[in-house]
């Protein structure tokens, strides 16, 4: 397996069950995050993490929530990514950052340039699976207009050049938080995509939860549609 993806849900439920603010999820699933990527990359050497952390839809939630999300990012995930991208990690963002407060934004984009490694985090903030579709085309119809690409040359595997970072597809998407669906997320590299949705809210998904989800992949028999 070379390229994992998660979509992080149910930090708000695990905090109202707990009564907890909701904001007290989101940082406990920050902190969680944390051991989940030590443990992808260096126990179980995937080199590939792509992970939803917040939709272009997300935006449409309280100003609240949204403000304490974006300072969130900047003070805890900030720092994170710092102390990752020490460690042999690439990290890429996928979306439209513009979305994101000037100051963040510049920050994230600062990370994003120093960081090197034989691993890769791939952040999906300000985003959204179809409107990737729709940037990737774009591209392709500019790139056509100045005779840089024919398009007999644009196949399935070719058109993973113009999504926002050329990573592999990806090999098992997971889901926290019981709710499935994929909500718009990757949806070109989900193509033959295994899926796995588990009950567990994302602060509580732990490495051993992890691991279970990962033996379960290895048994499964792709066919990619043979």
């Amino acid at each position: 397996m070379e390229h994992i993806a998660i979509i992080m849900d149910g930090n708000r439920r695990w905090a109202k069950e707990k009564n907890l603010l909701p904001s007290l999820g989101h940082l406990y699933g920050a902190r969680n995050l944390k051991k989940l990527v030590k443990h992808i990359f260096y126990k179980k050497n995937i080199k590939y993490l792509s992970l939803f952390a917040f939709s272009t839809e997300n935006f449409k939630r309280s100003q609240e929530e949204v403000g304490y999300l974006m300072k969130l990012f900047y003070n805890e995930a900030v720092k994170l990514l710092k102390k990752i991208n020490e460690k042999n990690i690439k990290i890429v963002f996928s979306g439209h950052l513009e979305y994101l407060d000037e100051e963040l934004k510049e920050k994230l984009e600062e990370l994003e340039k120093s960081s090197k490694g034989d691993y890769t985090l791939n952040l999906c903030i300000a985003y959204g699976g179809q409107r990737e579709i729709i940037d990737a085309t774009k591209k392709i119809a500019n790139l056509y207009k100045e005779g840089k690409i024919s398009l007999e040359d644009i196949d399935e595997k070719e058109f993973y050049r113009y999504l926002y970072h050329e990573l592999p597809p990806i090999d098992l998407m997971i889901r926290t938080s019981g709710e499935i669906r994929i909500s718009n997320f990757m949806l070109y590299s989900l193509a033959y995509s295994e899926m796995k949705f588990v009950n567990t809210y994302f602060p509580a998904f732990t490495t051993k939860e992890l691991d279970k989800v990962i033996d379960e992949y290895q048994d499964r028999n792709r066919r990619f549609g043979k």
